[in-house]
């Protein structure tokens, strides 16, 4: 920033480490709870899955929420005219700007019945009588959503909608636009980095995939190979994020967090640190991020490396297809690939003609070995899919 309540562009603060040597260790009494506030206390703890099954409670500062917000305000700007939709179930973080966002700015907000995230035909209803201009959706909803007929007329309010929580294909985007005429926004980030940190607005589909797009302010992203140097343009590496945004660490989780958040290779600032995301990306065309996929979604099929994201993306292309998922499973013969896909509304997807174009597109192995046809994928709470609960 320029030293002002408002950041300006794009740049680096780096909030620093507190020293809690000197702090009392009795407990927290009224005297605490109505100190004065710092933009390094947290503002609230977030709680996320984890691989062991034990979920990890993120720590965020007041220091990123506020400075996700007033990006957000900066670059998407609300009026008093706008209707903000919340209908995120708060342990979900995109809860936090669906509320707090609105209110900044003296914007109306819309809560949504609780599991109405769920139902489209509930949120068209919405959204027609509440005149809702801005509205959020994970990408498996948004599948959903764009393929209940009601939306072309029940939707003429929205002016934007943002997509975030799983990555947004090129396919799922064209059918947005031919549904819906409000400008579509990509975002991206973990928990771990108080809420989003990169965007890309869509301009056009272009590829498989949606670009995660550029940084968002006082944000730094770094694309690293596994011996932490940065890798070119065009080459696939981590993700690693910087900034006032990244969280404090995990609550009670000292292991974890040293693992996570660990000091930045690159900035040379002494304190500054870096949250590696496990996700892969590369750089693209005009300095924007492509997502590649999830580090841990790389298997290994007959000896080969597969990105399964690659070939979900292939699968997803193929005419009929609204989307889809490859996963990998165990058999006598060994691993293989399955494929679940979910049609287009009113399709009727043909499973031989599905894998014959996906065999024109991938070599052997990354080809799966069947492919199975859903009615609709299983999602979570949060409306994002639920890979555990596919079918076996």
């Amino acid at each position: 920033g320029d030293g002002g309540c408002l950041p300006v562009g794009v740049g680096f603060v780096d909030v620093g480490c507190v020293d809690v040597s000197g702090f009392s260790g009795d407990p927290v009494g009224v005297g605490d709870r109505l100190g004065v506030l710092l933009p390094e206390h947290a503002v609230y703890v977030m709680f996320t899955s984890g691989s062991t099954g034990r979920p990890k409670g993120v720590v965020v500062s007041h220091a990123g929420v506020v400075n996700r917000l007033l990006w957000m305000q900066g670059e998407f700007p609300l009026g008093v005219g706008d209707v903000v939709l919340q209908k995120t179930p708060v342990s979900f973080d995109v809860s936090v700007w669906e509320l707090f966002w609105p209110l900044m700015v003296g914007a109306r907000l819309v809560v949504a019945d609780p599991g109405g995230h769920r139902d489209p035909v509930y949120l068209v209803g919405v959204i027609e009588r509440w005149g809702v201009s801005v509205v959020h959706f994970v990408p498996s909803m948004l599948e959903v959503f764009v393929g209940e007929p009601s939306v072309v007329v029940g939707c003429s309010s929205v002016r934007r909608v943002f997509v975030s929580g799983e990555g947004l294909s090129s396919v799922l985007a064209g059918r947005f636009a031919g549904v819906c005429g409000a400008e579509l926004v990509n975002l991206y980030g973990p928990t771990e980095a108080s809420v989003d940190v990169t965007f890309h607005v869509v301009d056009g589909v272009v590829g498989v995939g949606v670009p995660i797009g550029r940084p968002v302010w006082n944000t730094r992203v770094l694309v690293l190979d596994s011996r932490l140097r940065p890798v070119p343009v065009g080459v696939v590496g981590e993700l690693y994020v910087g900034g006032v945004q990244v969280a404090r660490g995990y609550e009670g989780r000292v292991d974890l967090t040293v693992g996570r958040f660990v000091a930045d290779p690159v900035s040379g600032v002494v304190g500054a640190r870096v949250y590696r995301t496990g996700d892969v990306v590369r750089w693209g065309c005009g300095g924007v991020l492509e997502f590649v996929g999830r580090a841990d979604f790389q298997v290994k099929v007959r000896g080969q490396r597969v990105e399964l994201g690659e070939v979900e993306a292939v699968l997803a292309a193929q005419v009929g297809v609204a989307g889809a998922v490859v996963v990998l499973r165990s058999g006598v013969g060994g691993d293989f690939l399955v494929g679940f896909v979910v049609g287009e509304v009113g399709v009727v997807v043909d499973e031989v003609v599905v894998l014959e174009g996906v065999r024109r597109s991938l070599p052997g192995f990354m080809v799966p070995s069947v492919v199975v046809v859903l009615g609709e994928f299983p999602v979570t709470v949060h409306g994002k899919l639920d890979r555990k609960a596919l079918p076996d």
